[in-house]
């Protein structure tokens, strides 16, 4: 078994998992944004730390996940994030020696894109070079705008500038993460970003680009076993090469709402993708949803056997072998907005459950 495969959150650190695990309830699950609030329901809390560059997030006093705008990254983060088991799902920053050091933007859970006004955002990090650092963007964190903890769920609501590599502000974006706990062993991030081009850019161009959008990194343990040595280009044509890994405890699955299972999903679109495997002899999913009314809508996904999973509504010609092409913009004066859950659940949701998830997600006027 991996390592990383039994790593799970207590206090700031980790630990290996005890016995026992929270069966899921489907039914139990699709009330008030898709959580039956009862005497039981978890306390989220949340803990603003603006000198540390980070905001807390807690279940019970349990780490959930933290938004982070570290120096060392090029835009913010949620990282790690925590199952209601304990259980961190996503790589470690920096990888750990057993898990695949590749791509070293990858970490934890955000929100970029590889082509705007012809800047790379998504590839960005400190490995850049500095001959190409012009060419790249980077997000910048500016405001904690709220940070309230409301019981059964948290709110936080930041701004964050998009620059690119000359110095100029593309984008101001406005994101309010919703963050649910259920006693039911869910775990819910519901994201809501705007994007507004800045004042003085007239039309910000999002052009089809295959690195995007919503990005998770996951761990080990939940990669495909199937995914063996290779090599990968971004779109400017950067190669990141892969080697072959010891499989043992590797056991990650991807299914689509349109029934792609594996590395079929890539490439394809669909409403909802879960990851779904068994972890220290547990399951585990963790699935990401689109919202009707998003731009793109439904999704075309980015998920790679290798742990990198994505919903990239934007990059339609890459990601369709041009038989679509979107070529997406933002106007001053008109904002776009994207609505996404992430759902973390300690068991194996079927595709009849994860429709119910995605129908009740769907119904939700704002999001969250």
């Amino acid at each position: 078994m991996q390592h990383d495969a039994k790593r799970t959150m207590s206090g700031t650190g980790y630990r290996v998992p005890g016995t026992g695990t929270i069966a899921l309830t489907v039914a139990g699950a699709l009330v008030a944004g898709g959580i039956a609030v009862t005497a039981q329901t978890p306390k989220v809390a949340i803990t603003s730390k603006p000198a540390e560059k980070k905001v807390e997030v807690t279940v019970d006093g349990k780490p959930f996940t933290t938004y982070t705008w570290p120096d060392t990254l090029e835009k913010p983060v949620l990282y790690p994030i925590a199952t209601a088991s304990g259980l961190a799902i996503t790589r470690g920053f920096p990888p750990l020696p057993n898990e695949r050091q590749d791509h070293p933007h990858h970490v934890g859970l955000w929100f970029n894109y590889g082509d705007v006004d012809g800047f790379d955002f998504w590839n960005n990090s400190d490995a850049i070079k500095p001959e190409q650092k012009p060419k790249m963007g980077s997000v910048k964190h500016r405001e904690i705008v709220k940070a309230d903890s409301k019981g059964d769920h948290a709110v936080l609501t930041v701004k964050a500038d998009w620059v690119s590599g000359d110095g100029k502000t593309r984008l101001n974006e406005t994101t309010t993460f919703t963050f649910r706990a259920a006693p039911n062993g869910v775990r819910m991030i519901d994201r809501v970003t705007t994007l507004a081009a800045a004042k003085g850019t007239g039309t910000v161009k999002l052009t089809d680009n295959k690195e995007g959008m919503l990005g998770l990194r996951v761990i080990r343990a939940l990669e495909d076993p199937a995914e063996k040595s290779g090599e990968f280009k971004d779109a400017a044509g950067r190669v990141t090469r892969m080697a072959n890994m010891d499989t043992a405890g590797v056991t990650g699955q991807y299914l689509s709402s349109e029934g792609k299972v594996g590395k079929e999903v890539w490439g394809t679109r669909g409403a909802w993708t879960k990851l779904s495997g068994t972890v220290g002899g547990k399951d585990v999913t963790v699935a990401i949803l689109d919202a009707p009314g998003n731009p793109g809508y439904p999704t075309y996904w980015h998920a790679r056997g290798y742990g990198l999973y994505a919903a990239n509504p934007l990059g339609q010609a890459a990601l369709s072998n041009g038989k679509d092409t979107l070529n997406f913009s933002i106007s001053e004066g008109t904002p776009a907005t994207f609505r996404y859950r992430i759902l973390l659940v300690d068991g194996n949701p079927s595709a009849a459950d994860m429709q119910k998830y995605a129908q009740q997600w769907a119904a939700t006027n704002s999001g969250s």
